[in-house]
């Protein structure tokens, strides 16, 4: 006799509670949350992001978002006709990820021999050996949205490029 009393005043209690909403209507769904981003160098700190996020958000030329001891992350954001600019990274291998938009990467041995060419566009990873030139161009409409790493660290800890001018300008201060 306990157990029926003690099962039916469950079932009575889960009635209650299911019923919490007026009769015909639903319980709304949870609004999902915009992922939190606040842009800063947070190396070298453990650190998780949403990476999409972040890059997609990114409005500025360059900005680092992780620098450790041997690695760095940054931001870029390539306007319409945009380059990164021919560069070489003697002992630096690099990892490019197009988050949005398209373009062309050259690479090759030399400046004047860029012999590998290929288009890319979302989605698309991108590796530069280190002692590789190579340069990256937004041929699209849209600006182009990307995440770079570097090993070994590439830039000085919370670097911020508004413009591709200010990244050539600020050239002296890579850690090559």
């Amino acid at each position: 006799m306990k157990t029926v009393l003690y099962l039916l005043s469950i079932t009575l209690l889960l009635i209650v509670v299911s019923c919490n909403c007026p009769s015909g209507q639903v319980a709304p769904a949870p609004a999902e949350e915009d992922s939190l981003v606040v842009f800063q160098d947070y190396g070298p700190q453990p650190f998780v992001l949403d990476i999409e996020a972040y890059t997609l958000k990114n409005d500025l030329y360059r900005r680092a978002i992780w620098t450790g001891t041997h690695m760095q992350m940054t931001l870029m954001s390539l306007a319409p006709g945009e380059e990164i600019g021919l560069e070489n990274h003697a002992d630096t291998d690099q990892f490019l990820r197009v988050e949005s938009g398209k373009g062309i990467v050259v690479m090759g041995d030399s400046e004047d021999a860029l012999d590998f060419r290929k288009e890319v566009k979302a989605h698309f990873a991108i590796f530069i050996p280190a002692g590789k030139w190579h340069n990256l161009t937004n041929t699209g409409e849209e600006p182009m949205k990307i995440y770079s790493i570097y090993t070994p660290v590439q830039h000085p800890f919370g670097t911020i490029h508004e413009t591709y001018e200010d990244a050539m300008e600020a050239d002296s201060h890579h850690v090559d």
